[in-house]
């Protein structure tokens, strides 16, 4: 159908273009979606087997829905792809505020262009991203606002009485009729205000003012909130939680690699195009390990949850330091060192809430006790771990040599090693090749890295793995790391010698 070829209603008659309520038209979308195999909400990472199938059924069975959830779930984001299961185009009376049908209008403008001009009303026609609508709620939020309220300019100008229908204007919910309208954190809506959306969610109509009218609205309705328990500005009130016909829960990634990649997906990576960027993988999951960490810690208080927005800010600022060493050495290739990653600090100090016990200890040393406890878990992803107890073979009672004996050797006869995190290449690989048997021991595992910037990341890694398993001592000042003899670090006052969590964890 030509769209542009059709501009009055006698024409759409003509057309044989027949009108569906708005929860039937997404049913008949999202039936063609699955019939066709298509992706139904492109974009969405780790919900495929859970959150998903839950909208597909509410759909189905055309109800209203409410995602509930903790910060940073992709709530929001789930209820703008609603749309995208709407038609493309749809007619509506030209002039109209809220979107009549040519066959069923229902405010007076409509109702009064009709009956003057039958089969000659103009009709325009309507995208899907103009019958789409979202508010947040917020403690000012009225019923005017949401619903309508009486105009007493336009009643001046048109001369009309204040209990005319000519005199409302119309709020937002009424001028998405025939759309897909989103309130999200609903439990911010005053109890009051809330009482209004009763007679939308269950007569499907509207009334203002107490006028002796009433407005029947097409309209599917989402909301969008978090736990009431966590929540202190308020509740949802039980006669409008009674009405939504359906409540789904969403999650925050369930796997490691789902989490890497949203993360992948909303971090700004690309930075100057004139320069490389090498990402080694295990630093991505360092930082989505950290999330996962923090959203099961002690520390933190899991009711207000801990969003992906913490590992994209950590992804952001770690790449970031980066690049501030290729600029001031004017190197061509960006790529993250592990002495970078105390760098996404303040990607999570300001994302996590903690508990009493937390706020004790610190925001900054809670959140590089989450760091260090996903140093060690990811560490032991690439390399043997260090804290393995020594086996014997079968054949012989040999006990099996420590893979890290050389290198923990090379600090226990008191070596140093000083990185700096704006050193230039050459400075680093210099420095970290001093330890004995250090990349020796790294070059067993050349599915890991490619190059020798690559290579020299890893035997970073392998120092603060060591470090984060209590075998070597690592201390920070400022921007600088020493990694040392750990006996000898015990007897140094300041020395963090078992990793950051090792007193808060153990």
């Amino acid at each position: 159908m030509n769209y542009k070829d059709i501009n009055t209603l006698g024409e759409l008659k003509k057309s044989g273009y027949k009108t569906l309520s708005v929860k039937d038209e997404i049913r008949k979308n999202l039936v063609e979606k699955i019939k066709s195999k298509d992706p139904i909400f492109e974009g969405i990472i780790g919900y495929e087997k859970s959150v998903i199938p839950s909208i597909v059924n509410s759909l189905l069975a055309k109800h209203d829905i409410i995602l509930l959830g903790l910060r940073g779930q992709a709530k929001t984001k789930m209820a703008r792809l609603i749309p995208t299961l709407l038609d493309e185009f749809i007619p509506v009376v030209k002039g109209s505020e809220i979107n009549d049908d040519p066959y069923n209008p229902i405010s007076k403008f409509a109702v009064d262009a009709i009956a003057a001009n039958g089969d000659s009303t103009e009709i325009e026609w309507v995208s899907r991203d103009r019958r789409y609508s979202e508010k947040l709620a917020t403690p000012d939020v009225n019923i005017a606002d949401l619903i309508g309220d009486i105009d007493p300019i336009k009643a001046a100008n048109q001369r009309l009485h204040y209990s005319h229908e000519g005199a409302i204007h119309f709020g937002i919910i009424p001028r998405t009729n025939r759309g897909v309208f989103v309130i999200n954190e609903l439990p911010d809506l005053q109890p009051r205000i809330q009482v209004g959306l009763l007679n939308i969610m269950q007569e499907k109509d509207i009334q203002i003012r107490g006028f002796n009218i009433r407005i029947p609205l097409d309209i599917l309705m989402v909301f969008t909130a978090n736990p009431e328990d966590y929540t202190n500005r308020g509740n949802i009130i039980t006669p409008l939680k009674d009405r939504i016909d359906s409540q789904i829960i969403t999650h925050y990634p369930k796997q490691l690699e789902d989490g890497i990649k949203i993360t992948s997906t909303y971090s700004w990576t690309e930075r100057d195009k004139k320069k490389k960027m090498v990402i080694p993988y295990y630093f991505r999951e360092i930082i989505e390990m950290t999330a996962m960490q923090a959203r099961s810690s002690e520390f933190v208080d899991q009711k207000s949850g801990v969003s992906a927005r913490l590992t994209i800010s950590s992804i952001e600022n770690l790449i970031s330091n980066a690049e501030r060493r290729a600029i001031m050495n004017n190197d061509e290739l960006i790529m993250p060192r592990m002495c970078d990653v105390i760098s996404i600090l303040p990607g999570i100090t300001g994302k996590v809430e903690l508990v009493f016990e937390g706020e004790q200890e610190g925001a900054v040393k809670v959140a590089k006790a989450l760091i260090s406890r996903s140093v060690r878990e990811i560490f032991k992803k690439y390399f043997p771990d260090p804290l393995l107890k020594k086996k014997k073979t079968a054949a012989a009672e040999k006990e099996i040599k420590d893979p890290y004996a050389e290198i923990i050797e090379w600090f226990q006869y008191g070596g140093k090693v000083n990185i700096k995190d704006d050193m230039t290449f050459k400075e680093y690989m210099g420095e970290l090749r001093k330890v004995d048997g250090l990349e020796k021991y790294v070059k067993k595992f050349t599915q890991y890295y490619e190059s020798e910037q690559e290579l020299a990341s890893l035997m970073e890694f392998v120092l603060d793995g060591l470090h984060q398993n209590s075998k070597i001592a690592k201390d920070e000042i400022d921007s600088e790391i020493f990694y040392k003899d750990m006996v000898g670090s015990m007897f140094t006052q300041g020395g963090n010698y078992g990793g950051y969590e090792d007193e808060y964890y153990k």
